[in-house]
C-alpha cells in the first residue's frame, strides 16, 4: 500500500486544538490496524523550539535523539505510542537554512534559487522521506503520515508551506491524500455562528487546498441546522462536517470522532482497501478497546487526588503540558480524578508576605492541603526559594514529593541547608559565585552557545547496589503488558530500557540492578563533591549515569514518596502506559502505592492492562 497522508490545518484562530484532533485521527487509524507516523510543520523562522519562551509558546518537548521540538509532537507520541525524530518537526527557518546550505555548496548548479520550486520541492522531499521512517517497535514503514500545519491558513509566513502541501497532494495522488481543516463555530447569544467557518474554507480554497473533512470546534454539540448550513455553503456532504465540541478530557476526542462515522470516511477518501495483516487489525482493535475502557474508568472515578504543582511558568499551563498529561495518565491508572493546583513558586517566598499577603497565605494554604507536591523543570533564579520551601514542607511533613530536573536540584539544596547544615548551599545557576555550590554547571556544556547546547535526549540511568529499598526501582521492575506492538513503560532487570520504542540497549544478568533509559534536558548537575555528605545524612542517590559520576535519581528511605530525578520522565509517559516516577508519585498521594506496586486491580485496571 502506498503511503497515505492526512493534512490537518486550522483557520479563524490559533490554538484551536489541531494537535489533539491530528492525534485522535491517528488513534482511529491505528485502531483499524495501520502504522501511523506524524509530522508537525511550524511557520516560524526558529530552527527548533529550544529557545522559545515557555510563557509564549508552551513547553519544549524533547525526543530520543535530543531534538527540541514543538509540544504537539508530544501529543503524537502520547496518543500513538510512537517514538519520533527531530526530522518529524519542520520549521520554515530550518527549511530556509538547509536550502541555503545546499545553494552555498553548489547543489543548484548556478540556478536562481527561489521559493518555488526549490524551497517547496525541498519541503515535499523532506516530508516524503520522513514519512518512511519506522516509529514503533515493529520497525516497519508507516502506512499513514499525519501532517499538522501550525498557525492559521492565511498567515503570510505560511504561504511557502501551503504551496508545498498543495503540490504534495498532486505529487502523491488524490487517493493518497486527505485534508482535514479545523475551524471555529462560536456561540453568541445561544446561536451557533457559521460565518467564520465559511470564511476559513474560502481562504483555504483560495490557496489551492480543498478540505475533505471540516472539523468544527464548538463549546457545545453542533445542531443539525448548523451542520447542514456549513455543508451547503462549504460544498461538502453533511457527513464530512464533524463536530468537535468540548468534552470532559482530550482522551474522549477519538471516541467523539469515531461516533460520527469518521473511520468509514477515512477508509473511503484514502482508499484503504488493502488493510494490513489480521494480526495488526486484531492488535488495533484491542488497543481501541483498552482506550475506551480507560476513558470510561476515568469517567467513573469518584475519589480525587489533589496535586500542587509548584513552578515558575504557571501563568500558561501549556508550559507544563507533558507534566500535566503524565499526571493525568497516572491518575487514570490509579482510578482517581486529578485536581491540580497551579502554584506560582514566588508566592511562597517571604517577600510576597509583605508585598501581597493574600497571595502568600492563599499559596501556603493550597500547599498545606495538597496530597502531593511536584516541582517540575525550569530555568533561572526567580521563584526558586519558594520551591525550596515547598520541598522542605514535603520532606518534613511526609507529603509525597516529586522533583523533576530543577525540582531534583531544589531538593538537594533544601536537604543540604536544613539537614546537612550547609546554610550557604546554592546552585551555580542562581548564584554564580556561591560559596557552597551543591549544583554546578556541567563541565562539557558550552557556555557560549545557547541553542541545542544542553545534555539532550535519551541517556541511561543505572540503579545502584544500595537501591533495593527503592519504591521507584520496584515500579520500574514491574512488568506491564504490551499494547499494539509497543512495550510496557516499565523496565525489568533483564531489559535495560524504558524508551518509547522499546528497544533494549543491553541485557545485564538477572542479579544486576536495572538500567533504564529516559530523556534529558539540562545544563546543571548535582556537585559530586557533596554526595558523601548527603548520603551520611540519609539522602540516597540510587541512580547514576554510566560513569557513576552524574546523579540521576535521589530517594529518601523513610518517607511515603520523596523522589527527585534529573531526567524528564514526562517525555515518555503514554496514555496507555504511564511514566513510573509519575505513577508512583500519584499513587502515593492517592494512598494506593502498595496496590500499584503489587499489580492489584484498581478501577478495573490491572497495572495498566
Amino acid at each position: 500500500m502506498a503511503t497515505k497522508y492526512v493534512l490537518v490545518s486550522g483557520g479563524v484562530i490559533s490554538g484551536i486544538g489541531k494537535g489533539v484532533i491530528a492525534s485522535s485521527l491517528g488513534v482511529l487509524l491505528k485502531s483499524i490496524g495501520l502504522r501511523v507516523t506524524a509530522i508537525k510543520i511550524d511557520p516560524y523562522l526558529n530552527s527548533d523550539a529550544g529557545l522559545l519562551g515557555p510563557l509564549e509558546h508552551g513547553e519544549c518537548f524533547v525526543l530520543d535523539d535530543g531534538g527540541e521540538v514543538d509540544l504537539d509532537l508530544g501529543n503524537y507520541e502520547r496518543y500513538l505510542n510512537i517514538a519520533l525524530t527531530k526530522d518529524n518537526n519542520i520549521t520554515l527557518g530550518k527549511m530556509f537554512q538547509l536550502v541555503l546550505d545546499r545553494e552555498r555548496k553548489g547543489d543548484y548548479l548556478g540556478k536562481t534559487v527561489q521559493i518555488v520550486p526549490h524551497l517547496t520541492d525541498f519541503i515535499q522531499d523532506w516530508i516524503q522521506r520522513v514519512a518512511q521512517i519506522p516509529v514503533d517497535s515493529t520497525r516497519e514503514r508507516p502506512d499513514v503520515c499525519i501532517i499538522e500545519l501550525g498557525g492559521t491558513v492565511g498567515d503570510i509566513e505560511s504561504a511557502p508551506l501551503i504551496e508545498a502541501l498543495r503540490c504534495l497532494r498532486w505529487r502523491v495522488g488524490e487517493k493518497n491524500f486527505l485534508h482535514c481543516h479545523v475551524s471555529l463555530v462560536p456561540v453568541i447569544n445561544t446561536e451557533q455562528k457559521t460565518k467564520p467557518t465559511q470564511a476559513a474554507i474560502r481562504d483555504v480554497r483560495s490557496v489551492g487546498l480543498s478540505p475533505d473533512i471540516i472539523a468544527c470546534r464548538c463549546s457545545e454539540p453542533l445542531k443539525q441546522p448548523t451542520t447542514d448550513k456549513i455543508a451547503m455553503y462549504c460544498q461538502v456532504d453533511p457527513a464530512q462536517v464533524i463536530a468537535v465540541h468540548d468534552v470532559p478530557s482530550t482522551y474522549h476526542v477519538p471516541l467523539l470522532l469515531e461516533s460520527q462515522g469518521l473511520i468509514p470516511i477515512l477508509k473511503n477518501v484514502l482508499h484503504l482497501d488493502n488493510l494490513p495483516d489480521p494480526s495488526l487489525i486484531e492488535s488495533g482493535a484491542q488497543t481501541w478497546k483498552i482506550w475506551k475502557n480507560l476513558t470510561a474508568t476515568q469517567d467513573r472515578a469518584f475519589d480525587t487526588v489533589k496535586i500542587c504543582l509548584v513552578g515558575k511558568y504557571t501563568a500558561l499551563q501549556d508550559a507544563y503540558l507533558s507534566v500535566r498529561k503524565s499526571l493525568e495518565h497516572a491518575s487514570m491508572r490509579c482510578a482517581r480524578k486529578l485536581e491540580i493546583t497551579w502554584l506560582d513558586s514566588s508566592d511562597l517566598e517571604p517577600e510576597t508576605e509583605t508585598t501581597s499577603p493574600a497571595a502568600y497565605h492563599k499559596a501556603w494554604g493550597s500547599l498545606c492541603t495538597a496530597s502531593g507536591i511536584i516541582v517540575p523543570g525550569g530555568f533561572g533564579q526567580r521563584g526558586t526559594e519558594g520551591m525550596v520551601a515547598a520541598a522542605r514542607w514535603a520532606r518534613e511533613k511526609g507529603v509525597p514529593y516529586l522533583g523533576i530536573c530543577l525540582g531534583m536540584q531544589i531538593a538537594v539544596i533544601e536537604f543540604c541547608r536544613n539537614v546537612c547544615g550547609i546554610q550557604a548551599a546554592q546552585s551555580e545557576e542562581f548564584v554564580a559565585d556561591a560559596a557552597e555550590k551543591v549544583v554546578i554547571y556541567m563541565p562539557e556544556i558550552s557556555k557560549a552557545t545557547m541553542g541545542a547546547s544542553m545534555r539532550l535526549g535519551v541517556k541511561t540511568t543505572h540503579f545502584q547496589e544500595n537501591s533495593g529499598f527503592s519504591k521507584l526501582r520496584k515500579l520500574y521492575e514491574t512488568k506491564t503488558p504490551s499494547v499494539n506492538g509497543s512495550p510496557a513503560a516499565s523496565s525489568d532487570p533483564n531489559i535495560s530500557t524504558a524508551t518509547a520504542d522499546g528497544e533494549p540497549t543491553s541485557k545485564p544478568s538477572p542479579s544486576d540492578p536495572p538500567i533504564i533509559s529516559e530523556r534529558h534536558r539540562h545544563r546543571y548537575e548535582v556537585n559530586p563533591q557533596y554526595i558523601q555528605t548527603m548520603a551520611s545524612h540519609g539522602l540516597d542517590f540510587i541512580g547514576k549515569d554510566e560513569s557513576g559520576e552524574r546523579m540521576e535519581i535521589l530517594e529518601l528511605r523513610d518517607h511515603p514518596w520523596f523522589v527527585g530525578v534529573q531526567y524528564h520522565p514526562e517525555y515518555l509517559s503514554r496514555v496507555l502506559r504511564p511514566s513510573m516516577p509519575y505513577l508512583g508519585f500519584v499513587a502515593a498521594a492517592a494512598g494506593c502505592l502498595e496496590e500499584i506496586m503489587g499489580g492489584e486491580k484498581l478501577g478495573g485496571m490491572v497495572n495498566g492492562a
